[in-house]
């Protein structure tokens, strides 16, 4: 066995975040740890890494037992988390990044410039990622920057390397590639620890998976005894009948219409496009594909210099988010914690932030207005939060997520635009803003809804239109929609047999 976690308990003041919580990691083997927010991955993470100390239990690497673990022991014993959001110094290179936390730690010693770029250049080919060493991280897509970690680890002969939702906020061709790197590094006698709320991607990669939840160990199973259906019964501990509310509307007539819009700085040329009242109309495409371009241009965060817009068959202008606001417009960015929440002020001041106008009086924001509103979102969107003066930075990312929702649904939107909505949340919640998506369908709003989760796209979806190089290229019906053929045009295929497109 690589790694033994044995009986590990932690508790924070009083609350019991793990309890008796046993893993085994093999030599060559993926091994997936799943279960809701807030069911004790992070914190087994943690511990695994040094970064935190159990309150009992023993770790074991090789049969040998590790004694009083630490960040920095953990790293020298081979074992490596790497996260979500990639530990990089954005204006370095790629080579330093990689020589910085791999090279001798002397203070005072001359860099062998060439070397590092070889050495650099060499782990990168091993993984199979075509990026300059030369190149400044802050220019690299989220997925390079994950396979720079990725040569950080093997540059420190990681044996044990822990993927904490690597490919949340990857589209699916880079989706593919760390999934093929990942095969590769399992080759090679690599322990795999791969945490992720996207079950399909289990069946793909994973040799076992394990269950926590609330703490405990629910279960380990190999990944051909169990189906998602199982998994998603054990992470929340009652029968789950189905993750994807089926549609129950009727699409009416045209809230949004958009008419040959284009930017040459934001890659969006000639999109036609019309979303209708009651209707959920899904985008697919790969990452640069225009999607989120599009949903920002719509929402005046971006200009584009031709095209024009329809709200309820009247002409529009919109320059700004003011703009779009004004014509009934509502827009939630892909990362909730940099464009979405903001985290250090609390959920009240969050939920009504877009709504100020409507809560004040003569220029005075009337405070019980305020909190009779801020309480009723949360309420109606099963917000869990001490209460709705808590920081929005204490939530997990569900709650976060309906924080954000909330924000814009107090402003009763004609159309939503929804970019990635849950990214990085677990499946209780993801299930959970399904429904509010529907929801907010039946009531009538429009909504467009960006998702590189295909199954999502393909089941919340009336339509599902697709963008490739900036172009949108093809609309279907949901009868219509496949995986294969949404993959095949998004990738730039025939991309001129364009149909469907009003």
């Amino acid at each position: 066995m690589l790694l033994e976690a044995n009986r590990i308990q932690k508790s924070y003041d009083g609350v019991k975040a793990l309890t008796s919580v046993s893993l085994e990691l093999r030599a060559g083997e993926v091994h997936a740890l799943i279960g809701e927010n807030g069911a004790g991955k992070s914190t087994l993470i943690k511990v695994l890494t040094g970064a935190i100390r159990p309150d009992s239990g023993e770790i074991r690497l090789r049969g040998q037992r590790v004694e009083h673990n630490t960040p920095a022991k953990a790293k020298g014993l081979g074992i490596f988390a790497i996260y979500q959001q990639p530990a990089l110094f954005p204006d370095l290179s790629v080579a330093e990044n990689i020589g910085i936390a791999n090279e001798g730690k002397k203070l005072w010693r001359k860099v062998n410039w060439r070397a590092r770029v070889t050495h650099a250049t060499r782990l990168l080919q091993q993984i199979g990622a075509q990026i300059s060493p030369d190149a400044l991280v802050s220019s690299l897509s989220m997925a390079e920057q994950q396979l720079v970690e990725i040569a950080k680890a093997l540059a420190a002969n990681a044996c044990v390397l822990i993927l904490d939702e690597p490919t949340a906020s990857l589209g699916q061709r880079d989706t593919y590639n760390l999934l093929r790197i990942v095969r590769t590094l399992r080759a090679h006698g690599t322990g795999i620890l791969y945490i992720s709320h996207r079950l399909e991607e289990l069946f793909e990669i994973a040799d076992r998976v394990t269950v926590l939840r609330d703490g405990n160990n629910v279960g380990t199973r190999e990944i051909t005894d169990v189906t998602s259906r199982e998994l998603i019964r054990m992470m929340v501990g009652r029968k789950v009948e189905t993750l994807y509310p089926k549609p129950q509307t009727r699409p009416s007539e045209i809230a949004l219409e958009v008419r040959s819009v284009s930017c040459e700085r934001s890659r969006v040329k000639g999109v036609n496009l019309v979303l209708r009242k009651g209707e959920v109309v899904g985008l697919a495409g790969l990452v640069g594909s225009g999607r989120t371009q599009l949903a920002k241009g719509l929402f005046g965060l971006a200009s584009f210099t031709q095209g024009s817009f329809y709200i309820d068959g009247k002409p529009v202008e919109i320059h700004s988010p003011r703009d779009a606001l004004q014509a009934g417009l509502a827009y939630v960015p892909e990362d909730r914690c940099r464009h979405g929440a903001i985290l250090e002020m609390s959920v009240r001041e969050n939920v009504t932030l877009a709504s100020l106008d409507k809560l004040s009086k003569n220029g005075i924001l009337q405070r019980r207005a305020e909190r009779q509103t801020a309480q009723g979102f949360t309420d109606r969107l099963h917000v869990k939060a001490p209460s709705i003066e808590a920081l929005v930075k204490s939530l997990s990312g569900g709650n976060q997520q309906k924080v954000v929702l909330a924000r814009w649904l107090i402003t009763q939107p004609k159309v939503l635009i929804l970019d990635e909505p849950t990214q990085g949340i677990d499946i209780q919640a993801k299930s959970e803003i399904h429904r509010l998506i529907r929801s907010c369908a039946e009531g009538g709003t429009a909504i467009l809804l960006i998702s590189s989760d295909m199954p999502e796209l393909l089941a919340l979806s009336d339509r599902v239109a697709v963008m490739a190089k900036g172009h949108l290229v093809s609309i279907f019906d949901r009868k219509d929609a496949s995986t294969d053929e949404i993959l095949r045009l998004a990738l730039g295929q025939n991309p001129a047999e364009s149909r469907g497109l009003n």
